[in-house]
């Protein structure tokens, strides 16, 4: 699978509300109560993740949890990314839940 060219990101960032494009990567930033909550949610990140067997750059800090997507082989963001992305968008809680 090849990385996307950025128009291609572009287009499918319209369907994925909060998520941006900059490096090689998609980034979306989530909030949390606390740090039970942020586990939880990392916790269904993972389960969508390992199904996937696509695994995304993780960071909590206090109830944020920091998703960064990557194809590190092909260099870049690639409809694997996408796919994931939109997995996690199905998991997540509203926000500060």
């Amino acid at each position: 699978m090849s990385a996307l060219s950025d128009p291609e990101i572009r287009a499918a960032l319209t369907e994925l509300p909060g998520w941006t494009h900059f490096g090689d990567a998609l980034h979306k930033e989530f909030r949390f109560r606390g740090f039970r909550a942020a586990i939880a949610f990392i916790n269904r990140v993972a389960e969508e993740a390992i199904a996937a067997a696509h695994h995304p750059d993780i960071e909590n800090h206090d109830g944020r949890v920091i998703l960064s997507l990557t194809t590190h082989g092909e260099g870049g963001v690639t409809r694997t990314d996408l796919d994931l992305a939109r997995a996690i968008e199905r998991v997540a809680e509203p926000p500060d839940a």
